[in-house]
């Protein structure tokens, strides 16, 4: 175990993950500019898309927060480096540590036992790569496809198509929480509660906002009601 922990922490693997975080924040801010630049050619203004980028910063707090915590974790077994690459390439931490338990079972042994040699530590990598290799793919051959048939759609039959895709938009919104949520509800009357509590606190905030009109507040429902969830969880139940 302390060799295959020396491996992990060594200089080679701090070189490798900080190439690919370093790819990776390079995206981000890419990203960025080019949806800032565009926006005018879709109707928003400045103050919108700033919007927009706090908004998801905000949104993106609470599903970190989860992540750290596993992912601090992980560190104790695979090291700082390959933790923190994974982390930043896939943002899922639980899918990580799934795959990190099904390689080390595969090769023979258990994270942190005895058993965990270099070797061990080797295939859990490859495993994680290999593993996150399929969406990354999906990502790359397909996202330009995916957006030509979008703006086809929006083009045709003028601002009826254009409702259309607004629709279906929120439709994969609403399907996607919608199932996140269900599946809570029905792990037991504490998830149960959480959930609606969230939801209520999320629907009461919305209605302050859209009666007196505070922008700022929408922006920061989200994550205000994720706070009266964990809140109600962790100090009432």
């Amino acid at each position: 175990m302390e060799k295959a922990l020396q491996l992990a922490n060594s200089y080679p693997v701090w070189i490798f993950a900080a190439i690919v975080i370093g790819i990776v924040i390079f995206q981000a801010i890419v990203f960025i500019r080019l949806a800032t630049r565009t926006s005018q050619n879709v109707g928003m203004t400045k103050q919108e898309v700033q919007s927009a980028l706090k908004v998801g910063a905000i949104n993106a707090i609470g599903p970190a927060m989860a992540s750290l915590i596993i992912a601090i974790s992980l560190m104790t077994f695979l090291g700082n480096p390959v933790t923190f690459m994974r982390s930043v390439v896939i943002g899922s931490s639980a899918t990580e540590s799934a795959g990190a338990n099904l390689a080390a079972t595969a090769f023979g042994t258990e994270l942190g036992s005895d058993g965990f040699n270099e070797q061990a530590y080797t295939t859990i990598v490859w495993t994680l790569c290999l593993g996150g290799l399929g969406w990354l793919l999906v990502t790359v051959f397909f996202t330009k496809s995916l957006g030509k048939m979008q703006e086809k759609i929006s083009s045709q039959q003028g601002s009826k198509r254009g409702s259309l895709m607004a629709i279906i938009s929120s439709a994969a919104m609403l399907g996607v929480f919608g199932n996140f949520g269900s599946a809570e509800l029905l792990k037991g009357v504490t998830n149960a509660v959480v959930i609606i509590t969230a939801a209520l606190f999320m629907f009461i905030l919305l209605i302050i906002a859209n009666k007196f009109k505070l922008n700022w507040l929408k922006e920061w429902s989200l994550g205000f009601s994720i706070l009266a969830a964990l809140s109600v969880g962790f100090f009432i139940i």
